[in-house]
């Protein structure tokens, strides 16, 4: 027995198994993650800092429950650069250039449209979102213009990851992470003058923080489309955004992948929304603890969802040679590489927890309830790395639904009933926010036990085959 358990190790980190080596899985997922850490992490963490700066624990709650609401319309952006990835992994994998141009044509019109509308519902909705929320007055006073400013990145995001999805469809994820510096550059300077009036602009506080977000955006999408449009390599597939009709077939079938990865990214996307309203009863230093501890716990995942996003080009890539053996094998180095790496950022960070919370808590007020759950939610993360990745692999093969209703069934049938029964105990508030906060990512480890049990059948192989080309 413990020569075959010695043997299957062996095979796990072999490179001669079928599918990519491990070099050249972490060449995918390093741009991956890099892109993921400038568009979901570094700049949120810093703007963080230069919040905390104002040394006002109303505004950094404040920006902390906004980019919850934030998060959420970037997740349903993501569902089409997913969708995006799946249609167009396809046909570039089979060599239909003609059908990958003609595809990110109508996904590029699609997710204009669909982003002006939720564009529209966010600037209309600001004040009643935060009524919703039930945060405090001065809170709704700061949030509301803020809200209403990030709306224009949130439809610039759809047509951002519109694009981005295009590019990983057809394997080149090197290209987003350099617009993604670039734009971050752009919004770190300008974040930095808006806030604290520098260099002879306006000290506009908070309001100045969505002004860089909303340019931020605008630079990478501007970027990213001329650099799709002109490069020679390109011409093969004959992009024509202004000419030629727009096809109905490829946008119909966009909008089905898309409707269930919109949904069950929304769901995900909806439950730190719901912590954040079930914690705002404690108080506005309880809601700037969850921001700062999960903001550290995004950083830290980061590459869990730069593995999610690589094996879902790769089993998407994979289909049309319906090559199971590579799939699974990708899967297992996909998860071996992003475990890795979330371990040693977790690592760094647990080492130096009090100066990283401190780093953004200038009053002091939630660093110690902060401290006490870093610990809890730093293991439970390894949790939602598992079912993160394995998401991706069902979705890259076709299997949007059982991931949408694996997430819908957990969230509404366990997660949110849950976590409303744990705050209401009347017991000690970091042991609350503890349990609270846990509740999300023991739901997370339901959803991973689907998902094997899915994987371990052959029926997963099915929709697969259907949406091959």
């Amino acid at each position: 027995m413990k020569k075959a358990l010695l043997a299957h190790s062996s095979a796990t980190f072999s490179s001669e198994l079928p599918g990519q080596n491990y070099v050249t899985i972490a060449r995918y997922v390093f741009p991956e993650f890099i892109s993921a850490l400038l568009v979901y992490s570094l700049p949120i963490l810093i703007d963080s800092y230069f919040v905390g700066q104002l040394e006002s624990t109303v505004a950094y709650a404040t920006l902390g429950a906004t980019n919850n609401i934030l998060y959420f319309i970037t997740k349903l952006a993501e569902s089409f650069a997913v969708g995006a990835v799946i249609i167009i992994g396809q046909y570039n994998g089979a060599r239909s250039y003609e059908n990958v141009g003609a595809a990110f044509k109508d996904v590029f019109w699609v997710a204009c449209g669909v982003g002006i509308c939720f564009a529209i519902l966010l600037y209309g909705g600001a004040h009643a979102i935060y009524a919703w929320y039930g945060v405090p007055d001065e809170m709704v006073a700061l949030g509301v213009p803020f809200l209403r400013m990030r709306a224009i990145s949130a439809f610039v995001s759809f047509i951002y990851l519109a694009l981005v999805g295009f590019l990983r469809g057809i394997k080149n994820t090197t290209a987003p992470m350099v617009f993604c510096i670039i734009g971050s550059v752009v919004f770190l300077a300008l974040d930095y003058v808006l806030i604290f009036g520098e260099f002879g602009f306006p000290n506009l506080g908070l309001f100045g923080s969505g002004i860089a977000g909303a340019l931020h955006y605008g630079v990478m999408a501007i970027g990213l489309l001329a650099y799709i449009l002109r490069k020679p390599e390109y011409g093969k597939y004959q992009i024509r955004l202004f000419s030629n009709w727009f096809r109905f077939s490829y946008a119909k079938r966009l909008l089905v992948l898309s409707a269930p990865i919109m949904i069950d990214k929304a769901t995900m996307a909806w439950s730190y929304i719901w912590l954040c309203k079930m914690i705002n009863p404690m108080g506005a230093g309880a809601v700037a603890a969850y921001c700062v501890v999960r903001d550290i716990a995004r950083c830290a995942f980061l590459p869990a969802m730069a593995g999610a996003q690589v094996i879902t080009f790769l089993v998407s890539n994979d289909l049309a040679a319906q090559a199971w053996d590579a799939i699974f094998n990708n899967l297992k180095k996909v998860c071996i590489v992003s475990a890795g790496m979330v371990f040693s950022i977790f690592a760094l960070v647990a080492y130096n927890s009090t100066l990283v919370i401190q780093f953004f808590d200038k009053t002091g007020e939630f660093t110690g309830l902060a401290l006490h759950a870093l610990p809890t939610i730093g293991v439970l993360v390894f949790v939602d790395l598992v079912q993160l990745i394995l998401s991706g692999a069902l979705r890259g093969a076709g299997n949007v639904n059982i991931v949408m209703y694996t997430r819908l069934a957990v969230c509404f049938g366990y997660f949110i009933p849950l976590s409303f029964l744990l705050a209401q105990l009347q017991i000690d508030a970091s042991l609350k926010f503890i349990l609270v906060y846990g509740s999300f990512y023991v739901g997370n480890m339901l959803m991973a036990v689907v998902y094997i049990n899915r994987l371990r059948g052959d029926t997963w192989k099915i929709p697969s085959l259907k949406g091959s080309v």
